[in-house]
């Protein structure tokens, strides 16, 4: 059975251009190397209101074990430092993967 790993987050303002720059040259690469396969991220550039979030992203893995360890290793907590640097409102979790239906 698979899982994703369902991530939301917000662009700090006046980041955006940073923020690009890392989630291509490292964000990305780094979570992938730790055998995270990343699937799909969506930005919303109109909301409402600010409780939709502006950056919405899933990954990908076998097992959900195999997320958590993830989660713990320490190249990931390095990788999600950075991203601090460039978001607000961060939060993720893990869910079943349910017939490709798109899950929040």
């Amino acid at each position: 059975m698979s899982y994703k790993l369902l991530m939301k987050w917000d662009i700090k303002p006046g980041l955006d251009q940073d923020y690009f720059e890392f989630v291509v040259r490292e964000w990305v690469p780094g979570i992938t190397r730790l055998g995270v396969e990343t699937t799909g991220a969506w930005l919303s550039i109109y909301r409402r209101d600010k409780t939709t979030p502006q950056i919405m992203a899933e990954a990908f893995a076998e097992e959900s074990e195999e997320l958590r360890i993830i989660l713990n290793d320490a190249t990931w907590v390095t990788l999600h430092e950075k991203l601090m640097e460039y978001v607000d409102n961060y939060s993720h979790k893990i869910v079943r993967v349910t017939n490709g239906d798109f899950q929040l």
